[in-house]
């Protein structure tokens, strides 16, 4: 009898989301920080300027890599 409760109680672990909440709201700020990025990159004006060159790209590159880290981080359980 037992080991049915083991079966269920695992069953009803895994009908939950994939990832925690940390996870969405990394996610999340990593999606800001991208348009973040593309707004920088935005304009007509003074098109190499070290804002839309450098600065933009590796905004964008952060927001990426921090959506990365979102998907593979693990919190610890409590």
């Amino acid at each position: 009898m037992s080991e049915k409760n083991t079966l269920t109680n695992d069953n009803k672990k895994m009908n939950g989301f994939v990832f925690q909440k940390i996870n969405y709201q990394i996610f999340i700020l990593s999606i800001l920080i991208v348009a973040i990025g593309f707004f920088l990159m935005m304009g007509t004006e003074d098109i190499y300027s070290f804002t839309k060159i450098t600065l933009a790209p590796l905004v964008i590159i952060l927001g990426f890599a921090l959506g990365f880290v979102a998907i593979l981080y693990k919190p610890k359980n409590k």
